[in-house]
């Protein structure tokens, strides 16, 4: 999938590289981070009249800078038959849907016509509630209620009394999913997973730091998706014994075309499927609607906790997004 197409052509190509910041609505915490606007890498490649866009999410937890994507961008070659010439990660990620936008629109075609897949359709995502105080949380939780998924950002701290907040908030019927970006030890995976279980949590992701997650293999009171410890396809196989699904993300899987291909190693072991993001624009979550068809769980709110989003991208109803018109991407 990754390196069976080639570019169209052989003419001139011109690059745009931007750095942009995006204001956040509000303050977005996670158990690492706190953000009040996010930062992102756009790309434009112009060939015969037509532009093809691309946008990632630089992330500092893999070394990644937007200063240091940008210059890879401005040198990375333009053509899809080489993309994986770059590591994956951000600037594979945004070069890869740029490329792939303006092959599509040379050849007159759909993006996902261009790589065989079933059209995009829209789908229900999750929404995410920032760590804050629990009466914080529950208000928050209650202006998504009749949402069907609703994930928790979780430090090791009070987690317990944050679910129950968020329950209060989102009512009986929501689907709950804490993420501890890594910030708890075994210990806490012990004693706080039953607590979860009886609390009616579905899905735990990323508990534990990557690497110190052997406590997984013991069982689990609930199931447990692998967000830091899977980047690549190559890194699904060592993760059937401990994790339950993989949460694919094209930042990490360095694009759209890679994205696709951990989603394919994790179903070939058994494994779930979520389909993640970052904080982003509808431009970065563009792309990741061609994965979110055959996903369990699609996690896909980047543009929605933003103060505001690029004019023309994804359409929301409630919990439903909608893919983004060909004229803003694929």
């Amino acid at each position: 999938m990754e390196g069976a197409l080639r570019s169209r052509g052989r003419g001139r190509r011109e690059r745009l590289v931007a750095i942009e910041d995006w204001p956040v609505a509000g303050v977005f915490r996670t158990a690492r981070v706190a953000r009040r606007h996010t930062r992102v890498v756009r790309l434009e490649v112009r060939a015969e009249g037509q532009v093809g866009r691309g946008e990632c999410v630089p992330y500092a937890r893999y070394g990644e800078s937007a200063e240091g994507v940008a210059r890879t961008l401005r040198s990375a070659p333009l053509r899809l038959e080489r993309v994986r010439e770059l590591p994956a990660g951000a600037a594979r990620d945004a070069l890869d849907a740029a490329l792939l936008d303006l092959e599509a629109k040379l050849r007159g075609v759909a993006v996902h016509a261009l790589l065989g897949l079933p059209a995009p359709r829209p789908v229900a995502t999750a929404f995410s509630v920032g760590v804050d105080a629990p009466a914080a949380m529950e208000a928050a939780a209650r202006r998504r209620r009749g949402w069907p998924w609703l994930k928790l950002k979780a430090d090791p701290d009070a987690v317990l009394a944050r679910v129950d907040a968020v329950r209060r908030g989102a009512g009986v019927g929501a689907r709950l999913i804490v993420d501890a970006n890594e910030s708890w030890s075994p210990e806490a995976w012990r004693e706080l997973a039953p607590a979860l279980r009886e609390r009616g949590v579905v899905l735990v992701e990323q508990p534990l730091p990557v690497g110190e997650d052997a406590v997984l293999r013991e069982g689990r009171a609930v199931p447990v998706c692998a967000d830091e410890s899977a980047h690549e396809a190559a890194d699904v196989g060592r993760l059937a014994e401990r994790y339950d699904l993989v949460n694919v993300k094209l930042g990490k899987a360095g694009g759209l075309r890679g994205a696709l291909a951990v989603a394919a190693a994790a179903r070939r072991r058994g494994l779930g499927v979520m389909v993640g993001c970052m904080v982003s624009t509808s431009l970065a979550i563009a792309p990741a609607m061609l994965v979110a068809g055959g996903a369990d769980v699609v996690d896909l709110d980047g543009a929605l906790l933003l103060a505001r989003d690029r004019v023309g991208g994804l359409a929301c109803r409630g919990p439903w997004l909608r893919p983004a018109p060909r004229s803003f991407w694929g």
